[in-house]
């Protein structure tokens, strides 16, 4: 077997740009240096003055953290294939004898942005980077919610309730092992999905409700470029209508529309809505044991056309990125939607640039 040279490696890396490489077109359209001085005070490194091996770049280890969320791996999957794959060391700035970041070096990066809450201004960073570029939130805003996974937890009856009341329960506070592998946060609810047509061609009487544990991720999203904009994390049992009243509103949109499903109608939100300046456009219920009136019917309809835009937004999560929270806890929940959240508007300028230079 031939032995493998420099040009080798240079003609695999040529042959991986022809067939489109999607981090290296991540390399030339985000500026990642933008998310350094967040990055260096979150992380906090030592200088290295002290002795010992040298710390990894806080850039470089950001940008394992998009590869990680891109393709949904596991610490350790993330250490395996940054060894593997030419593509993600080229975008990682690494050569073949360069030193990786193992499993648990990620796994403490992680901790440290989650412990400083940096997520949030990592979010920012990179939405004000989208507002430079010229995508500024316009033409009124979207609201949404979608339920995110987490790892099931087994508890007896009593344990759910003082979990419900936060309370720890007592036969885990002298079991600090058991305990650091409980979710507290974490909710049960019931996922409804559209009853389907059975093989005799009728329709059940009901939708199917499916009892579903994790999160819940709440998204406002502007409607021109379909960024995400303001986010929010809560566990998977919570109202999205009271979220709207939680920060989700975008102030800054060039236009005062707010387009919402159901949920988020109530006396509460039309009036926070009134009072802040936002036009509701928010879909109407259906009356009580009446029929919905054709002309509400009608205005649904037209709203839905553009409402339904934000499910796009949660379809590209979980069918490209699998989005998924392996942690436990809400802090760290928030950290894995945050980080998925600003993969997406990176996904999402990509496509954009890709339209305006091909226009």
């Amino acid at each position: 077997m031939k032995q493998s040279g420099f040009f080798d490696v240079e003609e695999r890396l040529a042959r991986l740009s022809g067939l489109g490489d999607q981090l290296e077109a991540f390399s030339r359209t985000v500026d990642f240096e933008a998310f350094r001085p967040d990055l260096d005070k979150a992380l906090a490194y030592s200088d290295g003055s002290k002795g010992g091996r040298p710390p990894f770049d806080p850039v470089l280890m950001f940008k394992i953290l998009v590869i990680q969320t891109l393709n949904n791996l596991s610490d350790e999957r993330t250490e395996y294939l940054i060894n593997d794959r030419l593509s993600f060391m080229r975008f990682l700035g690494l050569g073949l004898s360069d030193r990786v970041p193992d499993a648990k070096t990620v796994w403490l990066c992680q901790k440290r942005l989650t412990q400083a809450g940096a997520i949030d201004g990592l979010f920012n960073r990179f939405d004000a980077t989208l507002r430079n570029a010229g995508y500024l939130p316009m033409s009124g805003q979207i609201l949404d919610a979608t339920l995110v996974a987490a790892p099931k937890q087994r508890n007896s009856n009593a344990e759910k309730a003082d979990l419900r009341e936060g309370r720890i329960p007592e036969d885990w506070q002298d079991k600090p092992a058991k305990l650091s592998h409980k979710d507290r946060h974490a909710r049960w609810t019931l996922k409804f999905t559209k009853a389907k047509r059975q093989d005799d061609g009728t329709m059940p009487s009901s939708d199917l409700a499916i009892p579903f544990f994790g999160y819940k991720s709440h998204v406002s999203i502007d409607r021109k470029y379909r960024f995400i904009r303001k986010w929010k994390t809560t566990h998977a049992a919570a109202s999205d209508g009271a979220r709207l009243r939680e920060g989700l509103l975008d102030k800054t949109n060039t236009a005062s529309s707010v387009w919402a499903d159901t949920a988020y109608r109530s006396k509460a939100n039309e009036d926070f809505m009134e009072k802040q300046g936002f036009v509701s456009k928010v879909h109407r219920k259906k009356p009580h044991l009446k029929p919905m009136p054709r002309h509400i019917q009608k205005s649904n309809a037209g709203k839905s056309v553009i409402r339904s835009r934000v499910e796009h937004v949660f379809a590209d999560q979980k069918s490209q990125t699998g989005l998924f929270v392996r942690t436990v806890g809400i802090s760290r929940a928030t950290m894995r939607i945050g980080l998925a959240n600003i993969v997406y508007n990176m996904r999402r300028l990509l496509f954009l640039e890709r339209l305006n230079a091909s226009a």
